[in-house]
């Protein structure tokens, strides 16, 4: 008998800790949510204490308490959950869902034809054919995640362009009136243009289903094309509102006062952390890399355009 290769340790701990987490949030939800959740949530209890208990019998180890990073991450959870209600505990299964499905398809392709690999096999198959189904038939007539990612994404390009504006208004005009009157402009230019973006798109969208829904009325045919419920004009005001919300975080700081763009610099790189880390728990993208990449995003939009602000100051003879 061929005997398996030792287990990382530190992968072991991982994913015991990653399970004892996913079952101390739940049995935590269980006691904040309404009735009509309880019954997922003691469903996927009774699945993540086999999980659990798998993996502790697995790898030989028991742990019970959660780390310190763990134990702040389920405290700030359950607060925005209790903050913003149902729609926040729909996100946030859905999200752990998606995070648990992601990571044990990337293990299981590294671990392939070992141990830990047939392993991985069984747990994704709870995974896809029980959690996962529990999850989705619980969130999709409750939240539409597509609308909440959008607005976050409004949020980031809005913050970014302007952050963009505001760095080579400053560059090229020095004067902390004509910053805030540029940039203004430029944010409502913005939203507006997002806005009659996203409504002309989505009447387009609307305007195809329908033709094709009743061609296929027409031929008698079956049709499996689902009517579109989101409307053009209330998607194009909410993009339009979260791009002016994001405009303003670079902004606020030239309203208050601000003589350069450190501080707009500064206000936004906070936001585009926070942004970040939600966008990525939404979509079970990893955290630490979208926030590195946001971050080199807004240095490289912040030094090319106050240096294209500069030159035109310098070549041009701008001058306030």
């Amino acid at each position: 008998m061929v005997s398996s290769p030792p287990h990382d340790p530190q992968l072991a701990q991982t994913l015991v800790l990653d399970e004892l987490f996913d079952l101390s949030l739940y049995k935590a939800l269980r006691g904040v949510t309404q009735p009509d959740v309880h019954m997922t949530l003691d469903e996927l209890i009774k699945v993540e204490t086999s999980h659990l208990a798998f993996w502790q019998k697995f790898f030989e180890l028991k742990l019970e308490t959660l780390d310190l990073g763990r134990r702040v991450k389920l405290a700030v959870m359950m607060l925005v959950c209790r903050l913003f209600g149902s729609t926040a505990v729909h996100l946030v299964l859905e999200a752990i869902e998606v995070h648990g499905v992601r990571k044990y398809l990337a293990l299981w392709r590294e671990y392939q034809g070992q141990s830990l690999g047939e392993a991985l096999h069984g747990i994704l198959m709870d995974e896809f054919k029980h959690e996962d189904v529990l999850v989705t038939e619980l969130t999709k007539r409750k939240i539409n995640a597509e609308k909440i990612r959008n607005i976050f994404l409004g949020l980031n390009d809005g913050l970014v362009e302007i952050l963009g504006a505001v760095s080579g208004f400053f560059g090229a005009f020095g004067s902390a009136t004509m910053v805030l009157i540029a940039a203004s402009t430029t944010a409502v230019a913005g939203a507006l243009s997002m806005a009659a973006g996203a409504f002309l798109a989505l009447n387009s969208e609307k305007e195809v289903k329908t033709t094709e829904i009743a061609r296929k009325i027409f031929l008698g045919e079956e049709s499996d094309i689902l009517p579109m419920e989101e409307s053009p004009l209330g998607s194009a005001f909410v993009v339009g509102a979260a791009y002016i919300a994001g405009a303003l975080v670079p902004v606020v700081p030239v309203l208050l006062g601000a003589n350069d763009a450190i501080f707009s610099v500064v206000t936004a790189g906070l936001m585009v952390i926070v942004v970040s880390t939600i966008l990525s728990f939404l979509s079970g993208m990893d955290i630490k890399r979208r926030i590195a990449l946001n971050l080199i995003i807004i240095t490289m939009a912040v030094s090319v355009t106050y240096a294209i602000g500069l030159a035109a100051k310098h070549l041009w003879g701008i001058a306030v």
